[in-house]
This record gives C-alpha cells, sequence and structure tokens, in this order.
C-alpha cells in the first residue's frame, strides 16, 4: 500500500498493520467487497425466514459457511455473533460492527441513535485473546437524526481509535429521521459521502440514490467525488434478480464510480451453493474487474 494513502491518523507503529490489513481486506486492489451480516441485528429475522428465502439461512451459521466458502473482503457481523462462531470459521476475514439498532422503531416515531454495543479496545482485546482475523471496524452513522451531535462525535472517536489500533474503518452512513424529507436525494447521499471522509473513514457505505424513484449512476458520481479518498461502496439493498443486481453493479463502480459494495440479502438468503457463487460473482466485478457475462459464469444456470 502505497504510504501516502495511510492516514495521518494511524501512527508509526500501526502502519504495517494497518497496511496489511487494508490490503487483505481489498486483495490489494482498493476496492471493498463486504459480505454484511450485521442484519441479524438491523433487521432481526425479517431477512432469514419466510417467503422466497432458502431454509438455509434460518441457521446463523449459514453466514459463516458463505464467509468461508466465498471469495469475499470481509464478513462485517456484530462482536457476540462472531464470539459464538469464530472458532470454526478462523481463516475468516472479519470487519466487527460495534453498534447497531433494530428496526423496530420507525423514523417517523423517534429521531434513529445506535449505541456501541462494545468498544476499538475491546475489538482489539478479542483478537489479541482469539488469533481470528479481524481487519476492520463498523459503525452506523445517521445525519439528520436529533441524535447527530453525539453520533458523530462518536463516530469520530470510533474512526481515531480503529486506525489507532490498526484496523480499517468502515461508516455506514445513512441520512435519516424526521427533519429528513427523502433519505436517496442524490445531493444528500453526496453529503452523507462527504462526511464519511471528514470523520476520517477509509470507506462509507451509502444507499444508491434515486432521481424521482429512478436509480441514476451518473448522479452517483458527485457522492464518489464529494467521499475523495474516502471509498464509496454501496448497499445490495432489497432483494433482486442475479443479472439485474450483477449490472447494477456493475453500473455503480463503471459509471459512477464507487469503490466496492455491501451485500448482504442478496447472497445470504440462497441455499449455500447458490450463495458461494453468487457471492464470486459479486466480487468478481467489484474487486476482479469482471463483466457482468464473465460475472455470471460463477453462477449454476440450474440454480
Amino acid at each position: 500500500m502505497d504510504e501516502y494513502l495511510i492516514p495521518l491518523s494511524v501512527p508509526s507503529s500501526m502502519k504495517a498493520r494497518y497496511s496489511k490489513n487494508f490490503s487483505d481486506a481489498t486483495h490489494s486492489t482498493g476496492k471493498l467487497m463486504l459480505f454484511a451480516g450485521d442484519q441479524k441485528a438491523e433487521h432481526l429475522n425479517d431477512d432469514f425466514f419466510g417467503e422466497n428465502i432458502h431454509p438455509d439461512d434460518s441457521d446463523p451459521e449459514h453466514l459463516f459457511r458463505i464467509a468461508s466458502q466465498a471469495k469475499i473482503g470481509v464478513f462485517a457481523a456484530q462482536l457476540g455473533l462472531i464470539a459464538r462462531y469464530g472458532k470454526n470459521y478462523s481463516l475468516v476475514p472479519y470487519l466487527v460492527k460495534i453498534n447497531a439498532k433494530t428496526n423496530l422503531v420507525s423514523s417517523g416515531v423517534r429521531d434513529p441513535v445506535s449505541r456501541l454495543w462494545h468498544t476499538v479496545a475491546q475489538v482489539r482485546e478479542f483478537e489479541q485473546e482469539t488469533g481470528l482475523k479481524i481487519l476492520g471496524i463498523g459503525y452506523s452513522v445517521y445525519p439528520g437524526s436529533y441524535h447527530e451531535p453525539e453520533i458523530l462525535a462518536q463516530a469520530a472517536s470510533v474512526v481515531s481509535e480503529a486506525h489507532k489500533n490498526g484496523y480499517i474503518s468502515v461508516l455506514w452512513i445513512y441520512p435519516r429521521g424526521q427533519s429528513v424529507k427523502n433519505e436517496k436525494d442524490p445531493h444528500l447521499i453526496a453529503g452523507a459521502a462527504g462526511l464519511g471522509v471528514t470523520l476520517g473513514a477509509d470507506f462509507v457505505k451509502v444507499n444508491f440514490p434515486s432521481n424521482s424513484g429512478n436509480e441514476d449512476f451518473y448522479a452517483f458520481r458527485e457522492a464518489v467525488l464529494a467521499a475523495g479518498r474516502t471509498g464509496v461502496i454501496c448497499a445490495g439493498g432489497s432483494s433482486m434478480g442475479k443479472s439485474e443486481f450483477l449490472e447494477r453493479l456493475y453500473q455503480q463502480i463503471h459509471i459512477s464510480g464507487a469503490r466496492g459494495n455491501a451485500t448482504g440479502r442478496n447472497i445470504h438468503e440462497r441455499s449455500l451453493k447458490e450463495a458461494v457463487q453468487f457471492a464470486n460473482a459479486v466480487f468478481a466485478i467489484t474487486v476482479e474487474g469482471a463483466e457482468v457475462h464473465e460475472a455470471l459464469r460463477y453462477i449454476d444456470s440450474k440454480n
């Protein structure tokens, strides 16, 4: 990793560790394929059981089986989940999401706030004790919430502590709250991406914007420009067809300029075999620079 790309918030003693973690997470490309398992808390069981969801997904271990068999950059999950299964999946590259909330209280009832479940120091202690491959720290931010001041202060501290311990940092930034009229507004999404770089994050995960209900790959360039040296990664979004998802992802990267993706339900709601194949297809476009038709070769047409 080029020296100038290492943030000054990373102390000299941690530069080598940070560089290795960044290179491992991005496979030395600077592009991140984040396999998201944090919805076990964020969405409760909505994404794991029900119509059009494969029975494999009802078992939390399904996430770890996918992460251990598929090509990914990092597997994002809460520390408690990793603690329950990590012993059997010690080679998986992890990113620990250290705050979370459920989806039970809507923004129309109360502005969102998501407080720390663990500190960066606790994650580092856990890593040293277990020897697991923990590469990064994740944290959710809700600009526009009534609780924005405390959220931003905590996010800045989390990024700083992550870098001090040699971890990469990923911020989930979603403008949300009663003062936010349109969460998918392209200009607002760009502001969220720009907020990520002011907080010092290595990557910022944002929702893909829309204009009048239509996704706009060219408008999303504003967000990529606003983020500067912070890489923008797109949330995978609601479930959709494989070809449609891969085409959308390809355009997010090659038209909009995104540096990765964070995909959860579009991968893990499938059977293990199908989930691994689809994750590999997503990885091929995100990290390996594959065209959509090349990525589709990973997918068994019978699935």
